[in-house]
């Protein structure tokens, strides 16, 4: 008969252990699906999102910061109403990209011949290298605040650092690398959080226009619209949907782009309100109307903001922390834009794939902007002074290109079933008229005096 089997001996002498616990399956389900949902998010966003950070780069900030600072919260308003035209301006110029795989300075001489192109290609180089040497300058300055080391030292090692990542590494490990930095905008929410502010009075100004009727009022709100709205990010973009599209077994959907492209700029136009909300509360509130650089801003806090112990310090370096990453993403972006453009304007081959031997030219003009841009600050020529200058002239020189975009994009015969319907042609129409608008009454208040 057989003998029943005996379990077998414990030779270790220790109870096992409860077996390990499993997790529901439908947790399981769970948990993968928010790791696919954020993985695809990571992959929708690209140039939207960069192009929109890149908005609020150091001269961005500097003119936030005058706003704040002259009018405290009376152009507030511009943050929320100019979101909707931001949004459809860029989004076009994605589409643009996306459908016709070529940037728009190639569609522009397509369309209006190289003539028309040549002299826009001159006023954007123009502008953006004025940006470049500002946003050099104003990184230096603000880097200066943290690290006790001369501006002048800081302002040429970033402009090395930044010149030599966008000649050495590829575009895909580029653009990952800007995404990073686009994480920078979360110091101004943060920084604004550290001041006691009137919140009512701050949501009333955000939603209801209040006007001036004054050459001040009308200049600086022109720089405004031209630094939120301006000609480089919408070269950037086009071009940067050509570049995400490469190599892809198909393109970007319009809807993911539609999706990078309103995240980006809700992000911008956040930033940009927090920046006005933060300067019109502390500096304005304090009798300080005239800011010269971000980093002044960003100086000027420090005695000011006494929520608690050290808030003053934290609010300092918060701000310049943010000038300094900003910087680190939007002078690259002017410098590939005015590249984009002066490429496809010769011909030359573009792209920031491109070999160092086999973009010459390329990244011959990426280097020369940002080499006479850091020139303007070590010859003693302080590009600050020009910066409002700088965010007027853009401002003008959006209202032509904007039309331009319009006719792009609505044309059928270079989009096909992609030509904007009537809710972009709309937007477009009414951002033309408003830039325009403001720069007529700027010009008129001008002759009033």
């Amino acid at each position: 008969m057989a003998m029943p089997s005996l379990p077998p001996e414990n030779t270790a002498g220790n109870t096992p252990g409860p077996p390990p616990r499993q997790e529901p399956p439908h947790r399981l389900a769970r948990l993968g699906g928010r790791r696919q949902q954020i993985r695809h998010l990571f992959a929708i966003v690209g140039p939207g999102l960069v192009t929109g950070a890149a908005d609020d780069d150091p001269s961005g900030i500097a003119t936030y910061s005058q706003t704040g600072a002259q009018f405290g919260y009376g152009q507030l308003w511009t943050a929320f109403w100019l979101s909707p035209l931001l949004i459809g301006v860029q989004e076009a110029c994605g589409r643009i990209g996306n459908i016709t795989g070529q940037g728009l300075a190639r569609n522009i001489k397509n369309r209006y011949g190289v003539h028309a192109l040549r002299l826009l290609v001159i006023l954007l180089a123009a502008a953006n290298i004025i940006n470049i040497g500002a946003d050099l300058g104003a990184i230096g300055a603000a880097a200066a605040l943290v690290i006790h080391i001369p501006a002048a030292v800081l302002m040429v090692v970033f402009a090395v650092v930044i010149l030599g990542l966008e000649i050495a590494i590829s575009y895909r490990r580029y653009a990952k690398f800007l995404k990073w930095l686009t994480l920078s905008l979360l110091a101004y929410p943060i920084t604004a959080f550290l001041v006691h502010e009137p919140w009512p009075t701050i949501l009333r100004a955000t939603f209801v226009p209040h006007i001036e009727f004054s050459v001040a009022f009308f200049y600086v709100i022109t720089g405004v619209v031209g630094t939120t709205i301006s000609p480089y990010m919408f070269f950037w973009q086009t071009s940067q949907e050509v570049e995400e599209n490469a190599g892809r077994p198909a393109k970007r959907s319009l809807r993911d782009l539609r999706a990078d492209n309103a995240g980006g700029m809700v992000a911008s136009q956040v930033t940009m309100w927090f920046i006005i909300v933060l300067t019109g509360t502390v500096l304005h509130g304090a009798g300080i109307t005239n800011i010269n650089t971000a980093a002044d801003a960003a100086r000027a806090l420090q005695p000011l903001v006494k929520t608690f112990p050290h808030a003053g310090e934290i609010a300092q370096g918060l701000f310049a922390l943010g000038i300094v990453s900003l910087g680190m993403l939007a002078v690259p972006v002017l410098a590939g834009s005015t590249s984009y453009a002066m490429s496809e304007a010769r011909g030359k081959k573009e792209g920031l794939d491109l070999k160092p031997r086999d973009g010459r030219y390329f990244y011959g003009i990426i280097a020369a902007a940002m080499l006479i841009g850091l020139c303007l600050n070590l010859i003693g020529v302080n590009p600050i002074h020009f910066l409002v200058f700088s965010a007027v002239f853009n401002g003008i020189a959006a209202v032509p290109l904007i039309w331009i975009l319009n006719r792009i994009a609505s044309d059928r015969r270079v989009m096909g079933a992609a030509a904007s319907g009537w809710l972009s042609r709309v937007i477009l129409m009414i951002t033309f008229i408003g830039m325009a608008g403001s720069v007529v009454a700027l010009l008129l208040s001008s002759l009033h005096g």
